[in-house]
C-alpha cells in the first residue's frame, strides 16, 4: 500500500468496485417517461403530471381529454416515449402544428387530438403501426405523407380547412371508417379515396366533389354521407355499375385513319372543310366584336357628355353632396366618420336615455368618448345581426354596454321614419319587454336622423362561440396581442354536461314563448332570425334571446311568423344537442331523417354522451330533445307546436331548475 493513501479511502474503493453496474444507475425507467412527459408539456398551461404515471413503469396510455390545456405541445419530447400506444389530447385548446418526427414513437396505435386548435398542415411520416388517427375540428390546411400510414384503420380530419383530398388517401386500403366532412375539400370521387369495398363508414358531405356516386354506394352509407358532398360537381347516377360520366364522342376520328361517310367524303376532306369553317368564323367574330365596340364607345361618349351638362346645369351640388361624409361610410382618407365629425355638425349633445337611471345625464359625445370615437378597436364581431355596427362602452358607474347602431326598421319604427318623437316611442315600447330569457333594452340616444340602442354586455358571448369555438365549452377566451388565453378555472360552469344544454333550450323556448304571446298589452313578437349567435349566455349560462324586434332581410315571408320561429328553434336544439355547425335546410332534413330512424343517439354531440353526468336516463332526454326539434321543423307550419307547448315539453323531459330571480309574471314557464 503505499503510504499516501488513507486505508478507509481505500476500503470505500474497493466496496464501490464491489458493487453491481446495475445499483449505479436508476432501476425505474419510467421515471424517465415522467420527466419526458413533464418536457414535452413544459409550455402547456394548466397541464397537470397524471396521476396514472408510475415512476417505476413505462407509460403505455396518456390520456389527458378536456382538461383546459392550452399552449404548444412539445411533440419531438413524446416521440421518445418507447411504449406509448395510445394518446388523447382531445377537447382542449392546444395550439401550433405537429412536427413529422413525432409519428416515429415505436409503439404508438392511436393518436386523439380532436377538438383542439392545431394548424398548420399535418405532416404524418411513415408509421405502418398506427391504426387510429382522429384530428376532426382543428385549423389543419392539409395533410401530407397519409400514404405511410398504411395499417391505418380509422381516420378522421373533419371539420378543418383542408381544401385538397390527402394524396395517397387511396392507397390505404384497410380503413374501415373514413370522415372527410366540412372541409371544402376538393378531389375526385371516388378515384381518390381508398377502395370503398373495405370501408363500413365514410362522411364525404359539405365538400366539393367531382365524380360519380353509384346507387349502391348511397345505399351503403346512406344519403347523410353526401350532404353538399359536391353539389353540381357530384353526379348521383341510378346504375350500380356506373362509376364514371359518359364520354362523348370524338367528333373527328383517330388521327392518322382515313374513314369515309356516307357521301364519300374523307377525313382529309373533311379537316379542310372544318379549318375553312374555322377561318370564317374567326372573321365574323372580328366583324362583330368591332361593330359591338364602336357602339359601346358612342354609348360612352354619349353618357359623358349628359353627365357634364347635368353637372353644369345642378352648379356642382351633387359633387358636394357626394362630399358629404355619411355615419358610417368611409371618407377620402378610407377611415370611418366616428361621432368626432357628428360633432362638430352640433350632435354631440344629443341626450342618452338610461331606462333605469334616469339620472343619469350623459350625451353622444360621452358615448363617442366610452367607445374611442367609435372606433374599430372598440366594435364587437358580432354575426348574425340584423341592425347595424355594434360597440362595446364601459360608461359611468362601471356600467358595460353595447351600443347598437340602428339600419332599417325596427317594431313600431319605419326604416324612414325620422320622427324623433316616434322613434323613442317604439324604443320606450321595446324597452318594455322584460324576461329572463329576453336581453333588455337599456337606453337608446338620437342624434339628428341616427339612432343608437345601449343593451347590457354579456361577458360570457354567444351560444356559437361555446358550442363551436371554446375547447369543450368550458372556459373563458381572453383575446391579447399574443393570441387566444383560456382562463383556467375548476370552478367553471359548462355548457358539456347534459343538464346545462337542457337549461339552454329550455330558456330559449321560454323567451320565444314570451314574445309570441304578447307583452303589456302589445301584440305578439316574432324574431325572425333565431340563430345561436343572437343567443347569448350570462354568467350562469342562463340564455337572452338578443336582436329581436327587427324584420327580416328581404322583406315578410315565413320566418317573419311565430311558426318562423318554431322552425328556426327546432334547427338550432338540434345544433345543440349534436354539436354541429352550419345548419340549413339540407341539414334540418339529414337529422330529421335519422330521428325518423330511431337512430337520434348516433348523432348527439360526443362530449355531451362521454360526460359524468350521462347515463341510460339522459341519454333517453337527450333522444326526447331530438324529437323536439323534429317536430318543429315540420316542413308544413300548422304541423308545428307553438312555442308554448314546446316549454311544456320540455319541463317534462326533465325538471327545470328554478325560475331564476326577478322573473316577471309574463314568464311564459
Amino acid at each position: 500500500m503505499p503510504p499516501h493513501v488513507h486505508p478507509i479511502l481505500l476500503l470505500l474503493a474497493i466496496l464501490a468496485a464491489s458493487l453491481p453496474a446495475s445499483a449505479t444507475t436508476s432501476s425505474c425507467p419510467g421515471r424517465d417517461d415522467a420527466a419526458t412527459i413533464a418536457a414535452a408539456f413544459r409550455h402547456v398551461r394548466n397541464f397537470r403530471p397524471p396521476s396514472s404515471v408510475n415512476s417505476c413503469q413505462p407509460v403505455r396510455e396518456l390520456r389527458l381529454p378536456s382538461r383546459n390545456l392550452t399552449g404548444p405541445v412539445s411533440w419531438a419530447a413524446l416521440a421518445n416515449l418507447s411504449a406509448l400506444a395510445a394518446l388523447d389530447l382531445s377537447g382542449n385548446a392546444l395550439q401550433g402544428a405537429i412536427p413529422g418526427r413525432f409519428w416515429r414513437a415505436p409503439s404508438l396505435r392511436s393518436v386523439n387530438v380532436s377538438r383542439n386548435q392545431l394548424g398548420g398542415a399535418l405532416r404524418v411520416e411513415r408509421n405502418p403501426r398506427l391504426l387510429s388517427l382522429n384530428a376532426s375540428r382543428n385549423r389543419f390546411t392539409g395533410v401530407d405523407g397519409v400514404e405511410g400510414l398504411s395499417g391505418l384503420v380509422v381516420l378522421d380530419v373533419s371539420a378543418n380547412r383542408i381544401r385538397a383530398v390527402p394524396p395517397g388517401l387511396r392507397r390505404l386500403a384497410r380503413v374501415e371508417r373514413l370522415d372527410l366532412s366540412g372541409n371544402a375539400m376538393q378531389g375526385r370521387f371516388p378515384g381518390d379515396l381508398p377502395p370503398l369495398g373495405g370501408v363500413r363508414s365514410l362522411n364525404v358531405s359539405y365538400n366539393r366533389f367531382s365524380g360519380v356516386v353509384d346507387s349502391g354506394t348511397v345505399k351503403k352509407f346512406g344519403h347523410s354521407a353526401f350532404v353538399h358532398a359536391g353539389n353540381a360537381s357530384l353526379v348521383f347516377s341510378e346504375h350500380s355499375t356506373a362509376t364514371a360520366p359518359p364520354r362523348r364522342p370524338s367528333p373527328s376520328p383517330p388521327h392518322g385513319k382515313s374513314k369515309e361517310d356516307g357521301s364519300g367524303r374523307t377525313a382529309t376532306t373533311e379537316r379542310k372543310t372544318t379549318r375553312r369553317r374555322r377561318h370564317l368564323s374567326v372573321v365574323a367574330v372580328a366583324v362583330i366584336s368591332g361593330a359591338a365596340s364602336l357602339a359601346m364607345l358612342l354609348c360612352l361618349v354619349g353618357c359623358v357628355a349628359c353627365g357634364v351638362l347635368r353637372s353644369r346645369r345642378n352648379g356642382g351640388k351633387d359633387d358636394e353632396e357626394r362630399k358629404k361624409p355619411q355615419w358610417g361610410e368611409k371618407g377620402d382618407e378610407g377611415e370611418e366618420e366616428d361621432v368626432v365629425v357628428a360633432a362638430t355638425k352640433g350632435a354631440s349633445a344629443a341626450p342618452v336615455v338610461l331606462f333605469e337611471r334616469p339620472l343619469m345625464q350623459l350625451t353622444l359625445a360621452d358615448l363617442a368618448a366610452a367607445t374611442s370615437g367609435f372606433g374599430r378597436e372598440s366594435q364587437l364581431a358580432e354575426r348574425g345581426g340584423r341592425s347595424g355596427a355594434a360597440y362595446r362602452a364601459v360608461l359611468p358607474g362601471d356600467l358595460h354596454v353595447v351600443v347598437r347602431v340602428v339600419e332599417g326598421a325596427m317594431a313600431g319604427l319605419g326604416e324612414d321614419d325620422d320622427d324623433p318623437a316616434a322613434a323613442a316611442t317604439a324604443f320606450r315600447e321595446l324597452a318594455r319587454l322584460r324576461h329572463p330569457n329576453i336581453l333588455p333594452l337599456i337606453g337608446y340616444c338620437i342624434a339628428g336622423k341616427e339612432k343608437l340602442l345601449l343593451y347590457e354586455y354579456m361577458e360570457k358571448g354567444d351560444l356559437h362561440r361555446w358550442l363551436h369555438e371554446l375547447p369543450a365549452g368550458r372556459p373563458d377566451m381572453d383575446d391579447t396581442g399574443s393570441g387566444d388565453i383560456w382562463e383556467a378555472a375548476e370552478d367553471r360552469r359548462s355548457i358539456s354536461d347534459w343538464p346545462t344544454r337542457h337549461r339552454i333550450a329550455l330558456g330559449v323556448a321560454r323567451g320565444l314563448a314570451f314574445l309570441h304571446q304578447g307583452w303589456a298589452g302589445s301584440g305578439p313578437v316574432a324574431h325572425g332570425h333565431l340563430v345561436p349567435t343572437n343567443v347569448l349566455l350570462g354568467d350562469d349560462l342562463e340564455p337572452r334571446i338578443s336582436d329581436f324586434g327587427h324584420p327580416p332581410p328581404g322583406g315578410g315571408g315565413e320566418a317573419a311568423t311565430a311558426e318562423g320561429d318554431v322552425h328556426a328553434f327546432g334547427a338550432l336544439v338540434l345544433e345543440l344537442v349534436t354539436g354541429q355547425a352550419g345548419w340549413d335546410e339540407a341539414s334540418v332534413s339529414w337529422a330529421r331523417g335519422i330521428v325518423r330512424d330511431g337512430k337520434a343517439l348516433d348523432i348527439v354531440d360526443p362530449r355531451v354522451r362521454d360526460e359524468a353526468t350521462a347515463g341510460p336516463e339522459a341519454e333517453r332526454e337527450m333522444v326526447e330533445l331530438m324529437r323536439v326539434g323534429y317536430l318543429c321543423t315540420a316542413p308544413s307550419p300548422d304541423k308545428r307546436p307553438t312555442m308554448q307547448q314546446v316549454v311544456g315539453v320540455l319541463k317534462d323531459i326533465r325538471a327545470a331548475p328554478a325560475t331564476p330571480t326577478g322573473a316577471q309574471s309574463q314568464s311564459a314557464a
